[in-house]
């Protein structure tokens, strides 16, 4: 792979680690939930993980989807 090739990759590597960060964010924040239930409870609760894990599913998503199209269209 060779200059814009690498830089569509490589942003799309980028935007797959930080999918699976959010995605693992979210589960820590639901597993620790029985320290603070209250406060968890306000803030959105169950709405608030699922909302968070699906935008990094989106960011997964758009990581595989870049990394596909640097491939497809290298030069």
């Amino acid at each position: 792979m060779a200059g814009a090739t690498s830089n569509g990759f490589l942003l799309g590597v980028f935007a797959l680690l930080l999918g699976f960060g959010a995605i693992a964010a979210a589960l820590r924040r639901r597993r620790h939930r029985e320290r603070y239930a209250e406060t968890y409870a306000a803030s959105g609760g169950m709405l608030y993980t699922a909302v968070q894990m699906s935008c990094g599913g989106v960011l997964l998503a758009a990581g595989i989807g870049l990394m596909i199209l640097a491939l497809v269209f290298k030069h």
